[in-house]
């Protein structure tokens, strides 16, 4: 293991938890990130990514991402990066598991639909609705909501993608809970894993892509980055069949960015004298990221996904099933609270904005398959399936 750098997030430096811990009641001995990582892991939030969209709405072929299987591969890229720069490996891997919680059923499309059904109210925001998961709704513990994760965790969520200007009503609660500084850079564990979360679904969505058949191997080959790494698969193994090399492509595409990434950071960390995790904060810029030509190669690779891929008329059609199962639930669940299971419905207030954002709570934490399984039940038939 490398050594600690010394702008690296230190568990012994930690700013703590929102709600005091008593020093017996800890099992093990682990530092305060790997106590995030494991509370994460353990959570209820975590195993309801296993039936929650990350491409195709809920997949019952094997071998099709989940949002679960997503964030234990960017996990997994995360930590070796965070590894190489010398970061704190549990804080960086906490971040990556749980930076995909507050996503609700059906992915992007599920959250615009709530987006439009809590326009009166506030609106939605996943990356909110992580923090209000972690802080508020998914409660194991005796003596306070929420997971109690370290400060330096909740930055990491609330910021990852950058500092926040304006915050929606859920990542402002948050905020007003627990200050997180919103408006700096977060931790380069946290900028790590941000970095990580696009390699990861940039490369693993084309392997799901061309194993679903809506993605052209061909066309691919127009995007000169792919390409080269074709001719470096192809002239490393001529006689292997063309289909076998298909993963290691991917690999050798994810392996050229994890690369690329290592040798931009580290200069930026030069560039900009970086020495303290103050100064990451400080900075003013983003640390952890492409180089400018792998970054041009990157958008360029995001622009044929959403062209070919992610609207793909088929993908395209689902969505907006998908779309009229969430607002068809919002709409039900606000006529007649009756529906909400027991326990939702107790704590339910009849003041907006509460009363709309409740039942948003409810939904959002819905896996794809539950929320089909109930539109089915109380609202009508629904032309979508029940797998890819």
């Amino acid at each position: 293991m490398n050594a600690r750098a010394s702008y690296a997030s230190d568990p012994l430096l930690s700013r703590g938890r929102q709600y005091f811990e008593v020093l017996g009641e800890t099992r093990g001995p682990r530092t305060v990130f790997q106590r995030d990582r494991d509370r994460i892991v353990h959570s209820i939030s975590f195993r309801r990514l296993r039936h929650k969209t990350q491409v195709f709405v809920a997949p019952d072929g094997d071998h099709f991402r989940v949002r679960l299987t997503h964030s234990l591969e960017v996990a997994q890229i995360a930590r070796t990066m965070a590894r190489a720069l010398g970061l704190d490996e549990d804080l960086t891997e906490a971040l990556a598991l749980a930076h995909d919680i507050g996503h609700p059923p059906f992915g992007h499309a599920g959250e615009d639909a709530l987006q439009a059904a809590m326009a009166d109210t506030g609106g939605f925001d996943h990356n909110g609705n992580t923090l209000r998961a972690v802080m508020t709704i998914d409660s194991p513990y005796p003596r306070y909501p929420g997971l109690n994760l370290s400060w330096e965790a909740l930055e990491g969520l609330a910021k990852h993608n950058g500092p926040v200007g304006r915050a929606g009503w859920a990542l402002a609660e948050a905020d007003a809970a627990f200050p997180l500084e919103l408006t700096s850079h977060a931790s380069l564990e946290a900028q790590v894993a941000a970095i990580a979360d696009d390699i990861a679904y940039d490369n693993h969505d084309i392997d799901d892509g061309l194993r679903a058949g809506l993605l052209d191997r061909d066309a691919l080959m127009t995007l000169p980055f792919v390409a080269r790494r074709w001719d470096e698969v192809r002239r490393r193994y001529p006689d292997v069949a063309e289909p076998r090399l298909m993963p290691e492509l991917v690999r050798q595409q994810i392996g050229a960015m994890v690369n690329d990434v290592l040798v931009a950071t580290r200069a930026r960390i030069a560039e900009y004298r970086i020495a303290t995790v103050d100064d990451v904060r400080g900075a003013g810029v983003t640390l952890a990221g492409f180089s400018d030509a792998m970054q041009a190669d990157e958008r360029a690779l995001k622009r044929f996904m959403y062209s070919e891929l992610y609207h793909h008329p088929l993908q395209l059609a689902v969505a907006e099933q998908a779309t009229r199962v969430v607002a068809g639930l919002f709409a039900a669940y606000s006529n007649d609270s009756s529906l909400l299971p027991e326990g939702w419905r107790a704590r339910l207030t009849g003041n907006e904005p509460g009363r709309s954002r409740h039942i948003g709570d409810f939904i959002a934490g819905m896996t794809d398959r539950f929320a089909i399984k109930s539109y089915r039940a109380i609202v009508g038939p629904i032309d979508l399936p029940d797998g890819f």
